[in-house]
């Protein structure tokens, strides 16, 4: 529970982004899990969390894919590419799906890793 009589399950879902809440004090939860629904605004920093969740459902889909724990090989691919120094500060979402594969790939091999990580990509339309 995030806090009593709040109609909420959390501030973000990854499986599920737009579920985690709608309660009249919050409003709805206003996450988009796929490009179709890509928010263009100015608001929120040019819609930097509303826009957020279509790579954490990637992320979701990927490490549910690969299967065992989310951080041990999703987690070190989008670790990697957030932080090896070769995401530009304009980044978009393809250039990170982009990144995520060809750390996936030098990881782990042209095998599941990397092909869930394509899929996820795919399945949010981001490739």
């Amino acid at each position: 529970m995030l806090s009593p009589g709040l109609k909420a399950k959390a501030l973000r879902s990854l499986a599920a982004p737009g579920t985690a809440y709608d309660d009249p004090r919050l409003g709805k939860d206003p996450q988009q899990a796929h490009m179709g629904g890509y928010i263009e605004t100015q608001q929120d920093n040019g819609g930097v969390h509303i826009n957020s969740g279509i790579p954490n459902h990637a992320f979701y889909l990927t490490a549910t894919a690969i299967g065992g724990n989310a951080w041990e090989k999703a987690g070190r691919i989008w670790y990697d590419a957030a932080t090896g120094g070769k995401l530009a500060a304009d980044a978009t979402f393809a250039d990170f799906a982009k990144l995520t594969a060809t750390i996936a790939e030098d990881l782990y091999g042209t095998g599941t890793e990397l092909d869930a990580v394509n899929n996820a990509w795919k399945s949010v339309g981001v490739l």
